[in-house]
């Protein structure tokens, strides 16, 4: 990437009469040379020159030159945040130190110029660009912007730019915290709209004349004819008790996985009543124990997974993809009418759904159409737009109206003798370059494939549930799938606006071979006697998405129990049998209570435990583990199925594993995915007695 450079010009202000005469505003573009696809970052020599640039306004401002400074971007882009693949760099605290120390050194100059100083956030601003425009006397921004936030937590750092110390003065500690770690966790910026509300940024402007209106607005502040109020400080009470909830939340949904979050929640506590260099010292603290961890290190290699893929993996040219102007579903069940509609939405093709019966080709299009108003009553869809997507996807019982479609994906129950005949009925009616894909999540491609006439033409296109929501698409590859099946999957993937992760045609592919398998051993713990509590709280150290149980309860105990037994049977005892499991799919027993608090784990219920005993063989050998113990087999049996995987060629690098982890299952980037993990803890050289990446990759290097 580009180093990013600072660009000066001076502009004349407004008067309240006039277009010149209210003297001049030195404006500050932040510019990598690139365009908008490649934003702009601030790397040490970028921030460096800014520091050089303000201090030259400073003795302009001594001179009387400059009435007031402000700061942008380029088109679309205020700042993307520090470079970190510079951060990543850094071998020692000491560098590191001078990282947060430089940013402020720089940032602070803003805040005692002598005149007043703005930002015109007209794009992008995340991490330290966000802090840029804090360090900023005004704000405005363009209505356009979707993305304004602090998302140092999710990457293992801290705002430490003065974000810690500044966004809660400004907005109030409860908002700043929601900003700093919810949103951060969640990977929710927050638009303009939203930012205003906030009063993170001070006015809202329309985009189309942005920098003139800015220029305008900023002009009427320098004369004093608008006076922006700040909010007052919460009293000590309301501070403390914002504070403590959000500590007794992390220390539940957190933990120890990782220290970013508690470090930074610390930060807002303690530079509360503290002057700017007392703070901001605090924050370069902060910052350099934080730069010198495993979880940072292995954070931005899983920020590079999912931001920075260009081509996956193992796809074929591009241009071997077939044109895709007409797709069909078999099958118009909740999945199937799921990927109707972002066919619809996104590739705004026609799309046909197939079904048995009207009344189910009825609820998949009322599916359809309920999903639809909610866009809209959101804002996300215009009525024009969904009328559209809503005209382009319809609904039939016969077979036959399939036959003009380029894709064809079959969304019927997990059963392989189904999905045969799907395709076998499906093959003479399609023509002859018509790709057939299958969104099973477990079974075999090839089998389904073996009987046609023209198995190549059948690859696996794997959506997880929501469609709209999950990012990744698993293309699987069957025995006989050729380069142009493939390369259409891929491409309809992309065009779909999802991650594609490559894998061949094993059992569970990669995310539910891995998941199911980490299921399979908790509740294989469990019938071995280690008590349902116990085993349910073993990955808690972890930090990922959810407890066993609760994803158990979430994908359904049935069908948790089907893909078990399946992989047991194709993979081997690694995955266990589960009376217990079985026992609670047969009675219907619930399997976790509600939340103690909204957004707080859900753990399993007394019942469960129920189940499991009385399911228990009683001649069966105890053999309980305490929460390390089950940790140990869960992370020893992953380490061998990663192995395992590599060795069988379902994917050709442990990086596709850590991407289909991240997009498909959740699993938090401090982890990097699961293999980083492995690496450091030492299961990767102690199970396969080597390293599965090389030693810095996403680690500190030893």
């Amino acid at each position: 990437m580009s180093t990013t450079g600072v660009l000066v010009r001076d502009v004349d202000l407004p008067t309240a009469d006039a277009l010149r005469g209210g003297g001049t505003l030195a404006l500050l573009t932040l510019d990598n040379g690139a365009d908008h696809t490649r934003p702009t970052t601030l790397s040490p020599e970028t921030v460096a020159e800014l520091e050089q640039v303000l201090l030259a306004q400073r003795e302009r401002v001594a001179r009387g030159e400059i009435a007031a400074l402000a700061v942008t971007g380029k088109p679309y882009v205020f700042a993307a945040g520090a470079d970190l693949k510079r951060v990543t760099e850094v071998t020692s605290r000491d560098q590191a130190l001078a990282l947060g120390r430089g940013g402020h050194a720089a940032y602070r100059l803003l805040r005692e110029l002598g005149v007043p100083t703005f930002a015109f956030v007209n794009g992008v601003a995340l991490g330290g660009g966000l802090e840029l425009a804090l360090a900023c006397d005004y704000r405005t921004v363009a209505g356009s912007v979707r993305a304004l936030g602090l998302p140092e937590t999710s990457l293992g750092l801290v705002p430490g730019w003065g974000g810690a110390t500044l966004l809660p003065r400004l907005i109030g500690v409860e908002a700043a915290l929601d900003v700093i770690l919810t949103r951060a966790a969640a990977t929710k910026p927050l638009s303009a709209h939203e930012a205003d509300l906030l009063g993170v940024v001070d006015v809202m402007l329309d985009p189309a004349d942005f920098l003139a209106r800015s220029v305008a607005w900023a002009a009427s502040v320098v004369r004093g004819d608008t006076v922006v109020a700040r909010r007052a400080p919460e009293p000590e009470e309301t501070f403390r008790a914002v504070v403590d909830a959000a500590r007794t939340r992390l220390d539940a949904v957190v933990g120890t996985s990782r220290p970013a979050p508690h470090r930074a929640l610390a930060l807002v506590e303690q530079t509360r009543d503290l002057g700017l260099d007392e703070a901001y010292a605090l924050e370069d603290e902060a910052l350099a124990d934080l730069v010198m961890t495993h979880e940072m290190r292995a954070s931005v290699y899983a920020f590079g997974l999912v931001t920075g893929a260009k081509r996956p993996v193992g796809a074929p040219p591009a241009e071997l993809a077939r044109p895709v102007r007409r797709v069909g579903v078999v099958g118009a069940g909740l999945m199937a009418a799921q990927i109707a509609l972002l066919v619809a939405r996104r590739l705004k093709v026609p799309v046909v759904m197939r079904d048995l019966d009207s009344e189910r080709c009825a609820a998949g299009l009322a599916h359809v159409r309920a999903e639809v108003d909610k866009a809209v009553h959101r804002g996300r869809l215009t009525t024009a737009r969904a009328a559209r997507v809503l005209g382009s996807v319809t609904a039939t019982t016969n077979l036959a109206d399939l036959a003009g479609c380029d894709l064809v994906i079959e969304a019927v129950t997990e059963r392989l003798d189904l999905k045969k005949r799907v395709f076998a009925e499906l093959e003479p009616i399609v023509g002859p370059d018509a790709v057939l894909a299958t969104n099973t999540s477990a079974l075999s491609v090839t089998a389904m494939a073996a009987d046609l006439d023209h198995p190549e033409r059948v690859v696996g296109l794997h959506f997880f549930n929501p469609v709209a929501a999950m990012p990744l698409v698993e293309v699987i590859r069957a025995e006989r799938t050729d380069e142009p099946a493939l390369a259409t999957a891929y491409a309809v993937t992309k065009a779909l606006g999802k991650n594609a992760v490559g894998s061949a045609d094993r059992p569970g592919f990669i995310v539910n071979r891995l998941l199911v398998l980490l299921l399979g051993r908790i509740v294989g713990a469990v019938e071995r006697g280690t008590p349902v509590e116990v085993a349910d709280r073993a990955c808690d150290v972890l930090g990922l998405p959810m407890p066993p149980f609760q994803l158990f309860d979430l994908v359904g105990p049935a069908v948790g129990l089907h893909v078990l037994t399946s992989l047991r049977e194709e993979l081997g005892d690694a995955f266990p049998r589960s009376p217990g499991l079985e026992r609670i799919v047969a009675d219907g027993v619930p399997v976790v209570g509600p939340p103690p608090a909204p957004g707080l784990p859900r753990r399993p219920l007394p019942d469960v435990q129920a189940a499991f005993d009385a399911a228990r063989d009683p001649a069966t050998p105890q053999q309980p583990l305490d929460e390390a113990g089950v940790l140990d087999d869960v992370l020893v049996a992953l380490t061998t199925e990663i192995g395992r995987m590599l060795d069988e060629g379902v994917v050709t690098t442990p990086s596709q594993i850590d991407t289909a982890m991240i997009l498909g299952a959740g699993w938090p980037f401090h982890l990097g995915g699961i293999t980083p993990y492995l690496d450091r803890t030492g299961y990767s050289e102690r199970v396969l007695g080597r390293r599965l990446l090389p030693d810095g990759v996403a680690s500190l290097p030893e």
